[in-house]
């Protein structure tokens, strides 16, 4: 079984504005100068290779049934000022998982890179809400039950004494149940419990010296993403439980927590 995810970039003319004939590909060419809202919505299929094109499924028919399909849906959404991220979401699933029945895998909508939503399968009332965090700290990953030869065997420049820095990024994702609600969660409510448990406790410190969480524990990232979903498992109401936490250590390098 193969998953191919497909990425469609489009703008919508706010109210007021006329909708565009060909909704333009609002984040790379075909820029559109009137008042818009910026979309990026990421269809992810599944399925046997076609043993003649070798496709799961031709992107070129993924753009045009989001385009032709789901596009006009959402531009209604917004001019008749009933769009929220999830509603938009849920109806994005809707139309694409009724063109690709045995097919659909997920659905991700985001206004930007920092935000998104998701619903997948046939799990419409289940939605996934993710943002992104960041912050700026140094740590050293040394075992006191080691020797210091091990240590420096084991962890490399990562061992140097006087510690070294990162730019973390971070990613909370909740889940929840919302049927007909607007929200999942007030944004404001989630940004504001992330940054004070999280990024206002470890942005511009040093992780093994000016935190109680990592005073006996080493701060990899593994251990990273373990003790933030730590810190906030139990700072969300139901029907709303937190996913998963995901930190990228550098771009190429990243770990999650899922319990």
């Amino acid at each position: 079984m193969t998953r191919l995810t497909r990425e469609v970039r489009f703008a919508i003319p706010l109210a007021g504005e006329t909708p565009a004939v060909n909704p333009p590909n609002g984040l790379a060419g075909n820029l559109t100068e009137m008042p818009a809202m910026y979309l990026t919505l990421q269809v992810t299929l599944c399925g046997t290779v076609n043993p003649e094109s070798n496709y799961v499924e031709n992107i070129k028919t993924i753009d045009e049934v989001v385009r032709s399909t789901v596009v006009p849906t959402l531009t209604r959404l917004v001019q008749d000022g009933h769009y929220t991220l999830i509603r938009a979401t849920q109806a994005a699933g809707a139309i694409l998982h009724a063109r690709w029945a045995q097919q659909f895998v997920r659905v991700r909508l985001s206004p930007c890179m920092y935000f998104w939503c998701e619903v997948a399968d046939q799990e419409q009332t289940m939605v996934h809400l993710t943002q992104r965090f960041e912050f700026s700290a140094a740590h050293r990953l040394n075992n006191p039950d080691l020797s210091e030869q091990r240590n420096h065997e084991v962890f490399g420049k990562c061992n140097n004494p006087a510690g070294h820095g990162h730019n973390y990024e971070f990613e909370v994702t909740l889940a929840g149940t919302v049927g007909n609600a607007e929200h999942l969660i007030d944004l404001d409510e989630f940004t504001g419990i992330v940054n004070q448990l999280v990024v206002d406790r470890f942005d511009h410190r040093n992780l093994n010296v000016e935190t109680s969480e990592f005073a006996s524990v080493i701060p990899s990232v593994e251990n990273i993403a373990r003790v933030i979903h730590d810190l906030l498992a139990d700072q969300f109401a139901a029907p709303v439980r937190l996913h998963r936490v995901r930190v990228w250590e550098t771009g190429k390098t990243w770990a999650e927590y899922v319990p």
